[in-house]
């Protein structure tokens, strides 16, 4: 995942033309597909009493589109909690699996947070999630085109005092905290960078013990195959690749502002850091408009998930790019 932070606005110093006539061109792309209703582009946005939530998804430079993304508003409703579901699902060997996922997965989280609050006062979240991420596995494992085919999945559960998220895969969540602290809410699942020195050794140990290999083609991959080391689907690769997902609880605080929610598409080429000072100033309803950087007035939450989507694009992202973003402000 790249680290390189900058400022809000990009410039194209030292590039050659061409370069810049591709970046123009992607850009010009992204406004026409934002302006049309284009099955490369997925754009809404709702607001719920006190916050706004934006989506974005574009097929980039793809040539088929492979994520999904699902936002559902107080999914789980009891005894006054009121849950909202957030998921972002990044497939690779076509869409089958992200779709499915898109669909099920918070279904099955629901019905297991039902089951956990009959028997319990407490939710057990990390039960919860790896319950519910082992059932959508078994679903989709069970049709025949999976052999080769699967997605990653993080997912993020808000509720009036908690922020759960969980995360099988390269897709990550982001919150904003304070107003300039940017705290990771997961932790990539890689099985390696392109040189020989691993992202994750615990998940380089963990395919060794379970006698798997993480073999360099075209970067480190599981037997050669798939960079990410947790996905869903995938059936070929198991037991070396596994679909638990590593959970994270945090407890609301009144200095959240945002969380970003994104697939890899948007991190391999923007940092956590760059991505909120981003949105913070689009939330803030200003943003710098490239090369006059006259300040103007832009609409704040779907503004940030297409000024992140266009940035990844100027920046050369190669793959899908889908972008949530949820505002948290009380």
């Amino acid at each position: 995942m790249s680290s390189r932070s900058s400022n809000c606005s990009v410039g194209y110093s030292g590039k050659s033309n061409d370069v810049l006539a591709r970046r123009r061109t992607e850009l010009r792309r992204l406004k026409v597909l934002s302006n049309a209703n284009d099955s490369g582009f997925e754009n809404t946005e709702k607001e719920h009493s006190d916050d706004l939530t934006c989506h974005l998804s574009v097929i980039g430079r793809r040539r088929e589109m492979e994520d999904a993304v699902s936002i559902e508003k107080r999914f789980v409703d009891e005894n006054s909690k009121k849950f909202d579901f957030y998921g972002v699902y990044d497939g690779h060997g076509g869409s089958y699996v992200a779709y499915a996922c898109r669909e099920r997965l918070h279904k099955l989280l629901a019905e297991e947070m039902d089951i956990g609050n009959r028997n319990s006062t407490e939710m057990n979240w990390e039960n919860l999630m790896v319950t519910s991420f082992t059932k959508m596995d078994e679903e989709v494992n069970k049709t025949d085109v999976v052999d080769s085919m699967g997605s990653t999945a993080v997912v993020a559960v808000v509720s009036d005092k908690e922020i759960v998220v969980a995360n099988c895969g390269d897709s990550r969540a982001v919150l904003s905290r304070g107003g300039g602290a940017a705290v990771p809410l997961s932790v990539d699942h890689k099985s390696g960078r392109t040189c020989m020195q691993p992202d994750r050794p615990d998940e380089l140990e963990r395919i060794e013990l379970s006698g798997g290999k993480v073999i360099d083609w075209n970067g480190l991959r599981v037997l050669g195959v798939l960079a990410t080391s947790r996905s869903i689907g995938d059936r070929q690769l198991k037991p070396y690749v596994i679909a638990k997902p590593e959970v994270t609880v945090n407890k609301r605080d009144d200095a959240d502002e945002f969380m970003i929610l994104a697939s890899d598409g948007l991190w391999d080429v923007i940092s956590n850091d760059l991505a909120c000072q981003v949105v913070r100033k689009c939330l803030d309803k200003w943003t710098y408009r490239r090369r006059s950087l006259k300040e103007y007035h832009r609409r704040s939450t779907n503004n940030a998930a297409v000024f992140l989507t266009k940035m990844a694009t100027a920046r050369g992202s190669k793959d899908n790019i889908s972008v949530i973003v949820v505002n948290l402000k009380r």
